[in-house]
């Protein structure tokens, strides 16, 4: 019997395919160039990689609009590429966790162009959401349902008839009352388990369920990309019968030894509603985005990380922490900015409004890994940011794949700058060693010559070596125990956040501007920064984190 808890305390690092390694000089990352890179994740000590998608598509949408679900993209390779990947990462002892798709698909999947094919009254067209326009001609959109990149969320598609698409224009949503598409889905799950993957990340799992009885309702305010309601009574996302779609996907996993994992993605405001998803005859897990929402502020990562426990705890699962990932700014950029400050904004000013301290945002995200990792449950880390490395800011309007560039009126620059190749060698000439120098699809800036594999690991005291560090403590002292204890001191001169675990291990975080004095007991095992010693005296520095106990580690 496996262990079918692995997932509940594990280190995920999170690989997104094309901007990995590229193993056929093209300019994309791939398969291989995954493979190629897995002695090295080995070696920092994480536990899983999970895979963002790498299907065939269209790549409208970075991947996230799948042509097919049960094959390889061409330009990262073939099943074959994929079995080998996986069994070698198998003999390294790393788990395997793919996306899946199942709010909607490309609109070249063969379904969806079958139902463009057979028009109105066809049964191919009920796996999706058709509806007739409103208005004397059918002009208007059925609702006022946004998507998600600007725009409507209807799209024409001749004699006044429209589908549905929360996204992109091409990447129209499955309809889950069609029992067709709720089977496919199970299938698709079934046909990735068979081949040996570990379990799945289900990309917006808040969402496929929707109120789709006519007459549609329009939402009270159609900009707002999140449920308007904790009843579960909004017209389109977190409803309560998407529930339902998940104990049936947890029976088909369980049918595994041992079970496959999967992890919800709900990028919503956090209610006692998103714990739901974590339940064990569900998904089993479900991320916290609290932290890579919360600015570098002592209230706000004390009262998420309070909430969060408290949440997962009354459901019986652990939390999924995350810090950054393929699509929010890169952590070492993001926590130097100003309390409050509008990402959306700041990515459009090309990182020019404000100027980032990229020495404050680097020390910040190091203390932040720290904590995370601290925590108990499972961490997930976005590839480079082990790096440290900072968002890239000037991507060229024509570098730009995002498709909210085009969707916004070229007001929203998009995701793309943390979604660049990562360096892996200083040669600015070759690429950074993400391959043999092809041009990359997204262009390198000459800085990252100090941000790459190559130069970190000659560095004892890199990020890389912060977290390879970190992985190893983690493993000893973090457990598969919610019983953290949250100690907040903010009296105006001191504003630190302290983690006490039942494993003896203490985090204690200065969120303050002046040095503070750690306990005279304290036997310090790691800190993000230099520890100052004056007179016997340890002190921990502003923006910095240390774990220590009082116990003798053995």
């Amino acid at each position: 019997m496996h262990d079918p808890d692995w997932w509940r305390s594990a280190v995920v690092y999170q690989i997104y395919p094309r901007s990995f390694r590229d193993s056929d000089n093209d300019g994309i990352g791939d398969l291989q160039g995954i493979e190629s890179g897995l002695e090295y994740l080995a070696d920092l000590g994480v536990d899983a990689i999970w895979l963002s998608p790498f299907y065939p598509s269209p790549m409208v949408d970075g991947g996230y609009d799948v042509a097919d679900y049960r094959d390889v993209d061409p330009q990262l390779g073939t099943l074959a590429d994929f079995d080998s990947m996986m069994e070698h990462a198998h003999s390294l002892g790393i788990k395997v966790i793919i996306d899946i798709v199942p709010n909607h698909c490309s609109n070249q999947h063969p379904w969806f162009r079958q139902a463009l094919e057979e028009g109105p009254e066809s049964s191919m067209r009920s796996r999706f959401v058709f509806r007739r326009g409103r208005g004397r001609h059918a002009e208007l959109p059925p609702t006022n349902w946004r998507s998600e990149f600007g725009g409507s969320a209807w799209e024409p598609c001749g004699s006044g008839w429209y589908y549905l698409h929360l996204f992109s224009k091409e990447q129209p949503d499955f309809n889950w009352d069609n029992p067709s598409v709720r089977e496919e889905f199970l299938s698709v799950l079934r046909f990735w388990s068979d081949r040996g993957v570990d379990g799945f990340r289900v990309d917006v799992s808040h969402g496929l369920a929707k109120d789709l009885h006519d007459p549609l309702r329009d939402r009270p305010d159609p900009e707002v990309m999140a449920p308007m309601s904790d009843d579960g009574s909004d017209p389109l996302f977190d409803r309560d019968e998407v529930h339902e779609i998940y104990r049936s996907w947890r029976t088909v996993l369980n049918q595994y030894d041992p079970p496959r994992m999967a992890v919800g993605e709900s990028w919503t405001p956090i209610t006692d509603r998103v714990f739901a998803y974590a339940r064990s005859d569900e998904l089993g897990s479900v991320f916290d985005f609290s932290l890579a929402k919360a600015s570098w502020n002592l209230d706000e990562y004390a009262s998420a990380i309070t909430r969060t426990c408290r949440g997962f705890k009354k459901v019986g699962a652990t939390p999924s922490w995350v810090l950054g990932n393929h699509d929010v700014p890169r952590l070492a950029s993001r926590l130097a900015l100003p309390k409050g400050a509008d990402e959306l904004a700041w990515v459009a000013s090309n990182g020019t409004d404000p100027v980032v301290d990229r020495e404050v945002g680097l020390r910040r995200a190091r203390s932040a890994a720290m904590i995370m990792l601290a925590l108990p449950g499972t961490a997930y880390i976005y590839q480079g940011d082990e790096l440290g490395l900072p968002e890239v800011t000037d991507l060229k309007s024509t570098d730009i794949r995002d498709p909210q560039w085009e969707r916004s009126g070229h007001r929203i620059k998009g995701r793309d700058g943390c979604r660049v190749p990562i360096p892996w060698t200083s040669e600015h000439d070759k690429s950074f060693g993400f391959n043999k120098g092809a041009a990359p699809w997204l262009p390198q800036p000459a800085w990252f010559d100090d941000y790459s594999v190559e130069s970190e690991m000659r560095s004892d005291k890199s990020a890389r070596s912060l977290i390879k560090t970190a992985l190893a403590l983690r493993s000893k002292w973090v457990e598969d125990d919610m019983n953290v204890k949250v100690n907040v001191v903010d009296d105006g001169l001191t504003h630190t956040l302290e983690l006490i675990l039942a494993s003896g291990l203490r985090s204690m975080t200065n969120f303050g501007r002046s040095s503070v004095r750690l306990p005279v007991s304290a036997k310090c095992l790691l800190n993000s920064s230099v520890v100052e010693s004056v007179n016997g005296a340890v002190w921990l520095a502003p923006d910095a984190t240390v774990w220590y106990t009082t116990k003798i580690c053995e």
